[in-house]
C-alpha cells in the first residue's frame, strides 16, 4: 500500500467514522487537554493500522477496536502521572459548562457516569449506545455474548440508580 493510498483511507474513515473516536475521547479523557491528546494518539494508531486492515469487517468496527485499544493503553499511561484525578477533571468539565443547555447537562452528565466505569464496561456501553449487537460487541473486545449481557444489564441498572440519586 503506498502512503498516497494510507492517506486517503485515512481521511474517508475519518470523515465518515469521526463521531466514534470523539466518543471514545470523550469517555476516557475529561480535560481539553487530555482530550487533545487522546484523540492525537487515536488518529496515530488508527494511521498505523490501515495497512493490516482486510476487509473482513466494517472499517467503523475495526476503528472502534483500534480506538478502544488505544483509549485503555493510554488511560493505563495516564494513571502513572501525578495529576488531577479524573474526577477533578470532570468538575472542572462541568464548571467550564455551567452556561451550557439543559441537553449539554445531560450529556456531560452521563459522559461522567461513562467515565466512571471500568474500562471494559466503558466501551461496552459506548457500544451499545451506538446500536451495535451482543454478538458484534463480544466479538469487538474479545468477550463472550453472555458476559456482554450481563455487562449491558449492570451497567442499565447502575445508570438508572445514578438517576435517581440525582433526581431526589
Amino acid at each position: 500500500m503506498t502512503e498516497s493510498e494510507q492517506r486517503q483511507i485515512f481521511n474517508q474513515w475519518l470523515d465518515e467514522h469521526k463521531g466514534i473516536l470523539f466518543k471514545i475521547v470523550r469517555a476516557y479523557a475529561f480535560t481539553d487537554h487530555d482530550q487533545e491528546d487522546l484523540f492525537q494518539e487515536i488518529a496515530i494508531k488508527v494511521w498505523k493500522s490501515i495497512p493490516d486492515f482486510r476487509g473482513e469487517s466494517k472499517p467503523s468496527t475495526w476503528m472502534y477496536r483500534v480506538a478502544l485499544f488505544a483509549a485503555t493503553v493510554w488511560v493505563r499511561q495516564e494513571k502513572k502521572r501525578p495529576d488531577a484525578t479524573p474526577m477533578e477533571a470532570i468538575e472542572r468539565t462541568l464548571n467550564s459548562n455551567q452556561s451550557a443547555g439543559k441537553e449539554d447537562e445531560r450529556l456531560t452528565w452521563l459522559y461522567e457516569q461513562i467515565g466512571q466505569l471500568e474500562p471494559l464496561d466503558r466501551s461496552v456501553c459506548l457500544l451499545m449506545l451506538d446500536g451495535y449487537k451482543h454478538r458484534e460487541i463480544a466479538e469487538l473486545l474479545g468477550i463472550s455474548e453472555s458476559n456482554v449481557s450481563v455487562k449491558m444489564h449492570r451497567i442499565k441498572q447502575h445508570l438508572q440508580r445514578k438517576s435517581k440519586e440525582l433526581t431526589q
